[in-house]
């Protein structure tokens, strides 16, 4: 009787002191949501890889011994810029983009960010040639060139895929623990209203955007 009375004090006080740590199992479900664009959707799919890769390797010859530049093709550039599941060809974006606008959001609702890095993941409906994890645009697109300025500041000429009418379908992994399904659906309508997916997108880091990438999130699919 005496050990046990023990072994309980000696339990209560490595509880209080945290000698004991309690970890429960990862409790995530699956969450299926049907987002319809609102706004434009424009994709850009980083496609100067291959020629950065060359450049490195040629170094300091890079720009030996160039001459005029060749025509620009831009329905290359446009072709270029959009992503494409290899195996059956449909037009995506990047499936961690839906993550991050949410990621973003939590400073519209007083979440912090760092917690909701680890409460929900976006699963991929395919794959880029390059291993980009894609969701599935449903939609047309058509060409769309504008001026943008490099990071030097330079204006140039950009041909990209512009999505004018489009939706897609969510499956969002998130952990019930540490947020509910209701808590994550309100979360989602604020990343699709404030700030948007894509280029041109309210939240672009580095201008206000042109009002492209937000979507409304609705309980049916879509017909």
């Amino acid at each position: 009787m005496l050990a046990v009375a023990e072994k309980i004090i000696r339990e209560k006080q490595e509880k209080e002191e945290g000698g004991i740590l309690v970890v429960n199992a990862p409790n995530f479900k699956i969450a299926t949501a049907y987002i319809v664009g609102t706004a434009p959707l424009m994709v850009h799919r980083f496609s100067k890889k291959a020629e950065l890769m060359a450049k490195h390797q040629a170094g300091s010859r890079a720009n030996k011994g160039k001459t005029d530049k060749a025509p620009r093709d831009f329905e290359a550039d446009y072709e270029a810029a959009r992503y494409r599941d290899k195996k059956a060809g449909w037009d995506g974006f990047n499936a961690a983009s839906i993550r991050g606008a949410m990621i973003s959001a939590c400073r519209t609702a007083g979440i912090k960010m760092t917690q909701m890095k680890l409460a929900a993941f976006i699963e991929a409906d395919g794959i880029d040639e390059d291993g980009t994890p894609l969701i599935r645009i449903y939609g047309e697109p058509v060409m769309d060139v504008r001026y943008a300025r490099n990071q030097t500041g330079v204006v140039d000429l950009r041909a990209r895929p512009r999505f004018d009418e489009w939706h897609a379908t969510l499956r969002i992994r998130f952990d019930a623990d540490m947020i509910a399904f209701a808590d994550l659906a309100n979360l989602l309508m604020r990343a699709g209203q404030q700030v948007g997916i894509g280029e041109g997108r309210p939240d672009s880091p580095k201008s206000a955007g042109i009002g492209y990438g937000l979507f409304n999130v609705m309980s049916e699919a879509p017909e």
